[in-house]
């Protein structure tokens, strides 16, 4: 994963993530990716990240999601989730993540994962898929700072 995330979000390891082997579970770097992505969202789109419950029409629900593990992480180690759009096609569009732990006296800095979430814009009406604006994608481009079409 080459190249500059332009989204970063800090998050602590909390007791209540790790298991039995005293590291953080591995679903819990789900959830990890899962705050990354909306914060993402909502910084880059300036919109509140939609949802069904309240009156939404449509949302962008998680179509696939891959984590490759690195390295374990352990309560009180602080984690940057970093996140940008990796492709995006008519409908969807391919957050990547890179998860780092920062030096402390608990580890030392280090990958620990890297993830690749596929989002697609669904509308509840039809119960399909529909194609994500082109205002949108300028919003994705500008934060990014590059342009998202190839």
């Amino acid at each position: 994963m080459p190249g500059d995330f332009p989204h970063r979000l800090e998050i602590e390891v909390r007791f209540g993530d790790t298991d039995a082997m005293g590291h953080a579970n591995n679903s819990r770097f789900l959830t990890y990716c899962e705050s990354a992505r909306i914060a993402y969202w909502e910084e880059a789109t300036g919109e509140r990240f939609a949802l069904v419950t309240h009156g939404a029409e449509e949302s962008l629900i998680l179509a696939d999601i891959r984590v490759a593990f690195r390295s374990p992480v352990y309560f009180g180690e602080c984690l940057m989730v970093e996140t940008r759009v990796g492709r995006i096609g008519r409908t969807s569009f391919t957050l990547e993540h890179r998860l780092t732990a920062h030096e402390s006296p608990l580890g030392h800095a280090r990958l620990v994962a890297t993830a690749e979430g596929v989002q697609v814009l669904y509308d509840y009406a039809t119960e399909r898929p529909r194609s994500i604006p082109d205002d949108v994608i300028a919003r994705l481009a500008a934060f990014e700072g590059r342009s998202l079409r190839g």
